[in-house]
């Protein structure tokens, strides 16, 4: 067996995800990269990732809203390396839904992305996390204790994945750390439209007066992966002090 860490990133394909999978990859791990729709940039981060150090990535196709598909997805896994030390459970649907107007499909995707796949992925991949007392890092979102209309469902699916978190961390100890990461404002949400001024809104209710980085969030997920062996349970809000609103 490889000794290589590996890392599996959920919703890897694009935006954070992609970032966290080239920052992890250029510390040495090997890296899967998970896709949903986005098949054609999950292959393309591949061959760009394989190119730097040969067979060190593979990218790996997964609707999480499937149950069988978390199975496949963890036995492809598995089969690849046959170790895991990493789990990143990044992919996340997020957009409004309206009260009064939010349908069962719409929920059902909501939690299923932010809340059930992550439960069961972590399940699915325990023995391999346990053989190598690794790590989960689920991305949460630092805005939860700030309820917004618009996202009801969305909120209350983060909410689960924060509680899993904390369970998780007592469950698992002492083979596996769970931890998680809480990003503020980072990257402009795709496919929900914010007009400048409510960007400039958003900016001026964040203490540090900025956007936040992708570089932020895989400084903070290197710290919890490889340089907090003591730290398990937590969630580390990224987000320029946002959340103290």
């Amino acid at each position: 067996m490889s000794e290589t860490q590996v890392a599996l990133i959920t919703g890897s394909a694009k935006r954070i995800g992609a970032f966290l999978a080239r920052y992890l990859h250029d510390k040495g791990y090997d890296v899967i990269v998970h896709y949903r729709h986005s098949g054609a940039e999950a292959k393309a981060l591949r061959d760009e990732l394989e190119q730097t150090r040969p067979h060190s990535c593979i990218a790996l196709h997964a609707d999480l809203g499937d149950p069988q598909a978390w199975v496949q997805l963890a036995e492809q896994a598995r089969g690849w390396r046959h170790r895991l030390d990493l789990l990143v459970n990044n992919a996340s649907s997020y957009y409004p839904t309206e009260l009064g107007n939010t349908s069962l499909e719409q929920w059902q995707d909501l939690f299923a992305s932010n809340a059930q796949a992550p439960f069961f992925l972590t399940q699915h991949l325990l023995p391999l996390l346990k053989a190598s007392q690794g790590n989960v890092v689920n991305i949460i979102d630092a805005m939860l204790q700030h309820p917004h209309p618009d996202f009801i469902p969305y909120q209350m699916a983060k909410s689960g994945l924060l509680t899993l978190t904390r369970s998780l961390a007592k469950t698992l100890a002492p083979e596996v750390r769970v931890n998680g990461i809480a990003p503020g404002a980072m990257l402009w949400p795709e496919g929900y439209d914010m007009t400048e001024e409510n960007k400039q809104t958003t900016l001026e209710e964040i203490p540090l007066q900025r956007m936040g980085s992708e570089l932020d969030i895989a400084r903070t997920l290197y710290f919890l992966a490889r340089e907090a062996p003591y730290i398990t349970g937590q969630v580390i809000a990224v987000d320029g002090g946002a959340s103290l609103r």
